[in-house]
């Protein structure tokens, strides 16, 4: 009887047991990145493998020689739409990241297949979207993990920087935002709102783009809300006008701004009519 006991509770801590799974912290952690550049979305995600005592490129990473850039699965790049790094095109999709490391430069390589553990066991030519070189630049500080980052962000582009040990290699990614914007535009206008017209002409005025249109396009965002126009509406006006030489127009479009900012008691608005009506005056 002691022994039927003793075989039943070992067949339920067998049961118990099957299904459960040691876990354990992995050695390179898991990141994410995703950010939308001017109008374009863009996802990174890769393994961050740390240095723990040991010297990186030349040594782990030796040079001359391909590296999965991370650790574990492929690191991988989606953009939504086509862009271009470091001035050459690459269309939009899901991309492998591998670099071929070397003391001042180093060749960046998207590869079309994502699904590798690591380096593909064989590497196909015709799967390389795009191959490039870049120089890289040495930092003062020791970055412990690896890291990818996107910095210097503006409306056209951003650079991807490889960091790790103290080698930050920026990766230029242009971004088709004019395009996209003006294509937006053109479809919108088909039955704009005031917004769309307002919309449409600070990007113009923000690319320093046919200044004569977006004056056009402030005007019609002004006339379709009548009494409603918001100062920033007028704001915008006056700033078109001083870029296009008109400062006594803008002078008098900036004291309406004022005006209304007034009534609406928006601080902002108001120091920023009140330091150009001084500044367009001068």
């Amino acid at each position: 009887m002691f022994k039927k006991v003793i075989c039943s509770a070992l067949v339920l801590f067998s049961i118990a047991t099957m299904d459960a799974q040691v876990k354990t912290p992995p050695t390179s952690s898991k990141s994410k990145i995703e950010e939308v550049v001017g109008l374009t979305n863009i996802t990174i995600d890769y393994s961050r493998p740390s240095m723990r005592g040991r010297s990186v490129f030349g040594d782990l990473v030796p040079y001359g020689r391909m590296w999965r850039t991370g650790a574990n699965m492929n690191t991988t790049v989606t953009f939504a739409d086509d862009v271009t790094i470091a001035g050459k095109e690459l269309k939009k999709g899901k991309y492998a990241l591998y670099t071929i490391p070397k003391a001042t430069s180093w060749e960046v390589i998207f590869y079309s297949d994502t699904n590798n553990w690591g380096l593909p066991e064989k590497f196909d030519e015709s799967k390389v979207a795009l191959r490039t070189d870049v120089k890289s630049v040495s930092s003062d500080r020791k970055y412990e993990t690896f890291t990818i980052a996107l910095n210097n962000v503006d409306i056209d582009g951003v650079d991807m920087e490889l960091i790790w040990e103290k080698t930050i290699v920026p990766i230029h990614i242009g971004v088709p935002s004019e395009k996209l914007a003006l294509a937006s535009i053109e479809q919108t206008f088909s039955g704009p709102k005031a917004v769309d017209y307002y919309a449409a002409s600070q990007y113009y005025f923000l690319i320093n783009k046919e200044l004569s249109k977006a004056l056009k396009w402030i005007d019609a965002a002004i006339e379709k809300e009548g009494a409603s126009a918001p100062f920033y509406f007028t704001r915008l006006k006056s700033q078109i006008q001083a870029k296009m030489g008109d400062k006594k127009g803008a002078i008098e479009t900036a004291k309406k701004s004022l005006e209304m900012a007034e009534k609406a008691n928006n601080l902002d608005y108001i120091k920023m009519n009140k330091d150009a009506i001084l500044e367009w005056s001068i």
